[in-house]
């Protein structure tokens, strides 16, 4: 394509994370007024190539060019200033102002004497919704009593008053309605007639063919592919998103029994998740895979207490019972390893013993009031051991740790309650391969003890490895059920896209 027509281009970026490659030598480039689709699975490099075109992080390696012009994008404020705007999934708002000062937030239009020009804000803002065919009654609304469809739509408004030359989606339709979707997709095509370029992120296979021009896969932090869409079919697009290394499952010997410990009948809730039956046995592995949006994470929560669900029954060893809170899905012995181990697993202020012993605090208390910090420490020690974490001391800051040993801690401490039922959600996100293969050798271990382990993961190589059975999610439903070794990675991509 002649460089006229290219908005921005990357050349052989590459980019690490504590020596883990998250992209590799990649090359990709957007044309003015096209739709370029972004795909692979969860973990294939796509947020990070977004994150370095939006500015939120900057390349290890490789070239950039603007207009052009060779940059470095220094920040997202860069950015958007450059004309580069990012909508994600989930709207980044200011809740409480309307959404006309959304739009116009940190670069308000002011007269000489530096009053803002409110009339004149107002009048920009209600010209661009009505360039988008959008009625704008809502431009007094207070922006956080917005529908989600909405505020996506104010932020691409946002955009398009700083005269944004390029815009990112991020898997956008994920939290939209069918006809905020088409409402979103004639935007988008209004925008192309604009010679706005877009890079469209998904895992909705039939929205790709839908809007986009061209198709780039990616797979393992490299770009396996750019094609015109109409070159493509969408088995193709999936055997290339899965490649030709996973396709084998594991060959463990499974440890789970006949007896059932943990029954699911239609949970349901809102738009979330609808119907999701499925049962646990004694030491098995029972495997739960998605992606972004199919609810894993949602049903996951509801079995802990943590988000429960508005309809349907849980089953704990063959008795009916209701968490509302946490606290009552632990006392039947099921305990819960978040996905985001900073935000809900870590207390970062903490030392390591003081992350370790914080789930049985009162066992180790003198009475009441103390603790008994002799005992403490040695049930610290005694579990830093049982899960070779690496630590520099028991005092030390669990900030100080590699993410793999922040991982551990989590999992020691929830071990430490003596689970029965064990659900790990991602328990590998964001760790080096060496600390993956600790924890996968862990989680078989407790299998073997009889502890009953659900595993949810963004990376089907894991699922299929660790898995005694897989569960597949879509849009909130379970659209697939495999035993170990009944399905390939394409078959269960499939079932995963729907």
């Amino acid at each position: 394509m002649a460089i006229v027509n290219t908005i921005i281009a990357v050349t052989d970026i590459s980019k690490a994370y504590g020596g883990v490659k998250a992209l590799n030598s990649v090359s990709f480039d957007l044309l003015k007024g096209e739709v370029h689709a972004l795909v692979g699975q969860n973990g294939a490099g796509k947020s990070t190539l977004i994150k370095i075109l939006s500015g939120a992080t900057q390349a290890d390696e490789g070239c950039m060019l603007y207009d052009g012009q060779e940059v470095k994008i220094s920040s997202p404020r860069a950015a958007f200033t450059m004309g580069i705007a990012t909508v994600y999934q989930e709207p980044s708002i200011y809740p409480d102002l309307n959404v006309v000062e959304n739009i116009y937030m940190g670069r308000e239009l002011k007269d000489r004497f530096g009053n803002i020009l409110w009339n004149e804000q107002r009048q920009q803002a209600m010209s661009i919704f009505h360039t988008l065919n959008i009625d704008p009654h809502f431009l007094d609304s207070r922006m956080g009593d917005l529908g989600l469809g909405i505020q996506q739509l104010v932020l691409i408004a946002k955009a398009l008053s700083h005269e944004a030359k390029m815009m990112i989606f991020d898997e956008p339709t994920s939290i939209l309605s069918e006809k905020e979707t088409e409402i979103l997709f004639d935007i988008i095509r209004r925008l192309k007639k604009r010679e706005v370029g877009i890079i469209y992120i998904s895992h909705r296979l039939e929205e790709v063919f839908e809007i986009a021009d061209r198709v780039t896969i990616m797979r393992d932090g490299e770009v396996k592919g750019t094609f015109q869409t109409r070159d493509l079919t969408r088995d193709r697009i999936i055997e290339m998103m899965a490649g030709k290394a996973l396709m084998s499952p594991s060959d463990r010997q499974s440890t789970g029994t006949r007896e059932q410990v943990l029954e699911v009948k239609n949970l349901s809730s809102d738009s979330r998740y609808h119907d999701v039956s499925f049962a646990l046995h004694k030491g098995e592995i029972l495997g739960i895979f998605g992606l972004v949006g199919s609810g894993r994470t949602d049903v996951a929560q509801a079995v802990f207490g943590a988000n429960p669900p508005e309809s349907g029954q849980i089953f704990v060893n063959g008795m009916a019972v209701t968490f509302r809170h946490p606290s009552q899905a632990l006392k039947y012995g099921i305990a819960y390893l978040p996905k985001d181990r900073k935000a809900e697993g870590l207390f970062g202020i903490m030392t390591i013993m003081e992350n370790l012993s914080i789930a049985i605090i009162r066992l180790l208390s003198k009475c009441t009031f103390f603790i008994d910090f002799k005992r403490e420490s040695a049930f610290a020690d005694q579990m830093v051991k049982g899960t070779s974490i690496k630590i520099p001391g028991l005092r030390a800051k669990v900030t100080s740790l590699s993410g793999g040993n922040q991982q551990k801690v989590v999992l020691a401490r929830w071990l430490a309650q003596n689970p029965k039922i064990l659900i790990l959600d991602e328990p590998t996100r964001g760790i080096d391969v060496a600390s993956k293969e600790e924890i996968h050798n862990r989680i078989f271990d407790l299998a073997s003890q009889g502890i009953s382990i659900i595993v949810i993961s963004s990376e089907l190589p894991e699922v299929m490895k660790l898995s005694d059975r897989i569960l597949v999610m879509h849009e909130g439903e379970i659209s697939g059920t495999f035993a170990q070794g009944e399905a390939d990675s394409t078959t269960i991509l499939k079932a995963a896209i729907g």
